[in-house]
């Protein structure tokens, strides 16, 4: 890359952006200075306009724009020898989430399929042998936390383990009571839930707490990842509803539910209007960000499954509950339909750009693990044989798009710990969940 100065700019760090040139001088370089002329010239500053001004591209692939990062020092592992020697962040609980949600889909699928039950619950032992062994490879970087909090992308994805608690917390009561006593499963989950609605609801307010005051964002930073802090509360709503006929403040639990169902609701409608403008009005989003659409399922789908299983829980005292339940879900669902087709033509359309491999990825998996359960809930409730047969091509759907994400990051991970630099997926790309 050379390394010229044009006009008092030379190419940025990623060589992406252009950043002004360091000088001993006073006065600012600049592009196309706009200087106002007359009296009042001298109590104004000049005007910079380039034309390329480095904003912060949002993504989960490549390192972020040095404008949004607080110093290069706090940056997030970018080798080989920093996987293998850990550089766990928060994202990683991603996979935890994705492979839980197939368990509890396979749970709750609305046709009975031989040997599925028993798959499932082989997934849902992974999914929380998986959580285990990154609670203790994440406790083992505490220090890296630091700068994923510094770090406006970053941080976006310490949602992920919350969800991930309560995942799997939901798969020990639907699945793990075949092979222990429901007691101690009942007990499991409550111990999952009420730790995952801690730190979910402290994710939920801390994360846009730090964007609004510390992080610099352009408006090219919004991706779907600004989902992931404000998705949790909706899922210990959902959870929170299963687990209510098992718990002696099962009242209490369900009124908490219901107010978590509506602050993650309306948290998420804000988001995903903001995320719609930034697609309409602004360039194509990065082939790598584009996984991160697939986030607004997550809401939508998860939001489906909470208001039936609210109102499951809550017939007796709320016989309003199930009314409410259908008419607001057959909506959603619709519009969670409309927003399927448009993330796989963009991601076709990323697909055929060259779109890389990273964790980015696994946001196929969790959101339409949702759209599953939430279908499936529809079903339940209409009888439609057509949303039953919706719910089983979304859960095809799901299997495959488990399959190829979690194959693909095994493949990678085990080339990066035998010292393969030839591997398909970039380093950094696996490593520092960033993209340009």
């Amino acid at each position: 890359m050379s390394s010229a100065v044009i006009d008092g700019y030379r190419p940025g760090r990623w060589g992406l952006t252009l950043e002004p040139v360091r000088t001993r001088s006073r006065t600012a370089p600049s592009l196309r200075p706009v200087v106002r002329r007359g009296a009042a010239a001298s109590s104004r500053a000049t005007t910079l306009t380039p034309p390329l001004a480095p904003t912060p591209a949002p993504a989960a692939l490549a390192p972020a724009s040095p404008a949004s990062r607080p110093a290069p020092a706090a940056a997030a592992p970018t080798s080989a020898a920093d996987i293998r020697a850990g550089g766990w962040g928060p994202n990683w609980f991603a996979a935890v989430m994705g492979t839980g949600i197939v368990a509890v889909a396979a749970a709750g699928l609305p046709v009975d399929v031989p040997g599925l039950r028993p798959a499932a619950r082989l997934v849902w032992l992974l999914a929380a042998v998986l959580l285990v062994a990154l609670c203790v490879a994440s406790a083992k970087e505490w220090r890296r936390a630091r700068a994923h909090v510094a770090d406006p992308v970053m941080v976006q994805f310490y949602g992920a383990p919350p969800m991930a608690l309560m995942t799997v917390g939901g798969g020990t009561l639907l699945l793990g009571s075949d092979w222990i006593p429901l007691p101690l499963a009942v007990a499991v989950d409550v111990v999952l839930w009420s730790v995952g609605t801690a730190m979910g609801l402290a994710t939920a307010v801390l994360v846009p707490y730090l964007m609004i005051t510390r992080h610099r964002l352009g408006p090219d930073a919004v991706f779907g990842g600004w989902l992931m802090p404000v998705v949790p509360p909706m899922v210990s709503a959902a959870n929170g509803a299963l687990l209510a006929p098992h718990v002696s403040f099962g009242s209490e639990l369900l009124l908490v539910s219901y107010a978590l169902f509506g602050a993650s609701l309306l948290a998420a409608f804000l988001v995903v209007a903001h995320l719609w403008g930034r697609l309409l009005t602004r360039p194509p989003m990065p082939a790598g960000t584009t996984p991160t659409l697939w986030i607004v399922l997550g809401p939508l789908g998860q939001s489906i499954t909470a208001a039936h299983l609210l109102a499951e829980a809550a017939r007796d005292a709320l016989p309003a509950a199930p009314v409410f339940a259908l008419l607001f879900g057959v909506p959603v669902w619709g519009f969670a339909m409309f927003w399927l087709a448009l993330a796989a033509a963009l991601t076709l359309r990323a697909l055929r750009q060259g779109m890389p491999f990273g964790l980015p990825w696994w946001s196929f998996t969790f959101p339409v693990g949702t759209l599953v359960t939430g279908t499936t809930g529809l079903a339940t409730s209409t009888g439609s044989q057509l949303l039953v047969a919706a719910a089983i091509a979304l859960f095809g759907l799901l299997t495959v798009l488990w399959l190829t994400v979690a194959t693909r990051t095994l493949r990678s991970v085990l080339r990066l710990q035998h010292g393969h630099r030839d591997q398909p997926v970039a380093v950094d790309h696996l490593a520092t969940e960033r993209h340009q």
